[in-house]
């Protein structure tokens, strides 16, 4: 008995350790979040090439669907098996960025799907802003014109 309890915290802190080290991939990922054509020209502007690892949804263009995450090439390639270092791996959303009757996305209950809807409805309040504001300077100059020659 005592054995199998050794064997199993055994196995535990080997788990353990596989999980904190991690496979190698840094924990900071510069491209998450971004729409895939954001994070393509990043890459493309640090002299590396971009490549779609996996995408789900298809409400989206490519050009809008979000990086959920990203991480570098780990494969070799060449004779030599050297690594590949020129090659960032992109894994897309491209499902809406908030969800609608018969349209897959972010549920309103989520983080994510309550920070879309924020943005849509402040967008949506400029918008109004800026249509009131184009209608009063417009009624404006209306008055201001005069009518004729008299």
């Amino acid at each position: 008995m005592t054995k199998l309890v050794r064997l199993g915290l055994g196995a535990l802190t080997l788990g353990a350790t596989s999980l904190t080290l991690g496979s190698g991939v840094a924990l900071a990922d510069d491209y998450a979040g971004k729409s895939y054509s954001d994070a393509s020209s990043a890459i493309s502007s640090a002299g590396k090439k971009a490549v779609i690892a996996s995408s789900v949804g298809d409400s989206l263009s490519q050009a809008d669907c979000v990086v959920t995450r990203s991480q570098s090439a780990p494969w070799l390639k060449g004779d030599n098996f050297s690594p590949v270092t020129d090659t960032v791996l992109l894994f897309l959303n491209c499902n809406a960025k908030l969800a609608t009757a018969g349209k897959p996305g972010n549920s309103l209950a989520s983080p994510e799907g309550q920070a879309e809807k924020a943005a849509e409805d402040e967008q949506a309040a400029k918008d109004a802003a800026a249509q009131q504001a184009a209608a009063q300077q417009s009624q404006s100059s209306e008055l201001a014109t005069p009518g004729g020659n008299g």
